[in-house]
């Protein structure tokens, strides 16, 4: 298993030949307050070449648990979180999946990362072998309100990881904008 920084990649099918599953499982530990507490959710944004959406449907978080051709499957599993993607069934308009996780405003209205401690992402196999993580560094990043975790994308014929821990302190709106999604 890999630990990952910042920009950093990593071959997943090339290193791992045979693999067409993997499972995506975010976690963190939020320190208790008094106040609100930010309530966290992963999103997967599905990607064509141009680097955003395909549409506004292709999202796939708590209230879309499926993408539409069925490569993509939200999941609450092993880790805080879990997104899946099956390979074998990804459509060739997508060239990566960006994931994202946002402190959901409707929970206890508009919140920040700065209560949020040990985050992180980790890429496995279907059978639950780690194959790399990153854990996400949070100092510049705390008064975000979504943060890239790390995107999986095409190179040539095979797919890698990287390591993002891209902090967006306009929120769901500020990644609207740059990735074509209406809200």
């Amino acid at each position: 298993m890999a630990s990952l920084v910042p920009g950093a990649n990593a071959a997943i099918t090339a290193e791992n030949p045979g693999i067409d599953e993997v499972l995506f499982g975010f976690g963190w530990d939020v320190v208790p307050s008094r106040g609100p507490q930010a309530e966290l959710v992963p999103l997967a944004i599905v990607c064509g070449h141009d680097g955003r959406a395909l549409s506004s449907d292709h999202l796939v978080f708590f209230n879309q648990l499926m993408s539409a051709d069925g490569s993509v499957t939200f999941a609450d599993a092993r880790d805080e979180e879990e997104i899946d993607i099956d390979l074998r069934v990804v459509p060739d308009e997508v060239d990566r999946f960006v994931f994202v996780v946002y402190v959901d405003p409707d929970v206890r209205g508009p919140g920040d990362f700065s209560s949020v401690r040990s985050a992180f992402v980790r890429v496995c196999a279907r059978d639950g072998r780690e194959l790399v993580r990153f854990d996400v560094p949070l100092g510049d990043v705390a008064s975000s309100q979504a943060v890239l975790f790390g995107e999986l994308y095409r190179h040539r014929d095979e797919w890698r990881f990287r390591a993002l821990g891209q902090g967006y302190g306009s929120g769901l709106q500020g990644l609207a904008d740059d990735f074509g999604i209406e809200l």
